[in-house]
């Protein structure tokens, strides 16, 4: 009984998880490490990165070999965005958009044709893919949306705008939910492709944000913006219930990455308290900060063991502290996680 309880709890990396964190973690040191601040102080997005990491296969982890993805799992793909995130939580974040959001609605919901147009150039980094749900007034509530794509023959003529998007200035293309029907109706909203350049479909404001400024937050704009039916997403109407099985993958995303901002925290807490001395010795040595160290695996004290300097931008901490903050928002805030888990333990 005591071997089956020890089986179940054993977390280990398999190799090839090993060999891919590994290759995450020196792809993070060398192309991302050197650049942080700079990135973070001017809020600058660094799709060339993206593309570096496209041609390691990051940015396709998901999808098939055939279609010109890595063949890879979920175990694969959190070790990847775990490793990126411990370094810049801002590119952890853009990597997992892109690959839990927008490509994978695309290889979940897109027909052959379309899988065959878009996926490659996703799966390898050539396209940076966005995705938009929320709006300006329907956060949680998405079933308020005002965004509407109305049919006109064979065409869909889009209107409403979309805001808090990854890459929305930078994306090739986007994955959107519009209202076909009445609000609040589940089955009223429709998930469209919408390529950049496409006439009506336009960037607007950027977002001027607390953290994870290396990635790219604004809103996507649609005046009149005309689709063909080959832009649809799976059947009209499943836009909503789609969005929801995206989102649990998204979910996924956000705890890789939260693991990753606790342990880059954590790193760099050990690292100074080591090197910090006070009294002849090492903070390390008082008890007081080596019990917040031991703390860390659940809890992130980081700051407090810099003292001073954890309020200033000469340390990484602060950032950590800064790009945390999304993870209780992003992909549904924390009550929104709550309902879910509450759902699915009361049914």
């Amino acid at each position: 009984m005591i071997t089956e309880i020890q089986h179940t709890m054993d977390f280990d990396y398999s190799e090839t998880q090993q060999m891919v964190a590994a290759a995450a973690k020196a792809f993070a040191q060398q192309h991302i490490a050197p650049h942080v601040r700079d990135w973070d102080e001017r809020q600058e997005f660094p799709v060339n990165v993206l593309k570096e990491a496209g041609a390691l296969g990051f940015m396709g982890v998901l999808v098939p070999e055939s279609l010109g993805g890595s063949g890879l799992g979920y175990h694969e793909y959190i070790a990847i965005i775990e490793e990126i995130s411990t370094v810049d939580p801002s590119i952890g974040l853009s990597i997992a958009a892109h690959n839990s959001l927008c490509t994978n609605h695309v290889l979940s919901f897109g027909n052959e044709s379309q899988k065959a147009q878009w996926i490659p150039k996703l799966a390898t980094g050539e396209w940076i893919g966005a995705w938009g749900l929320t709006e300006h007034n329907t956060g949680s509530d998405a079933g308020g949306m005002n965004t509407t794509a109305v049919k006109k023959g064979d065409q869909w003529v889009l209107n409403g705008s979309k805001n808090f998007i990854t890459h929305g200035k930078s994306g090739d293309i986007a994955v959107i939910i519009a209202r076909t029907g009445e609000k609040g109706d589940s089955h009223g909203m429709t998930a469209f492709v919408i390529e950049k350049g496409t006439p009506g479909f336009s960037s607007g404001k950027k977002e001027d944000k607390l953290g994870m400024r290396a990635s790219e937050t604004a809103e996507l704009i649609f005046d009149h913006c005309v689709l063909e039916a080959s832009a649809v997403l799976g059947q009209v109407g499943d836009g909503f219930i789609q969005s929801m099985k995206i989102l649990d993958g998204g979910r996924i995303s956000i705890g890789a990455l939260s693991l990753g901002i606790a342990k880059g925290a954590y790193q760099a807490a050990l690292q100074y308290a080591k090197e910090r001395h006070q009294f002849g010795k090492p903070i390390s040595a008082f008890q007081g900060i080596s019990f917040k160290l031991a703390d860390m695996a659940t809890e992130i004290e980081a700051v407090q063991i810099f003292g001073g300097y954890g309020y200033t931008k000469d340390y990484p901490v602060e950032k950590f502290y800064r790009d945390a903050k999304l993870c209780t928002i992003g992909e549904g805030t924390t009550e929104i996680q709550k309902l879910v888990i509450a759902r699915n333990i009361l049914k």
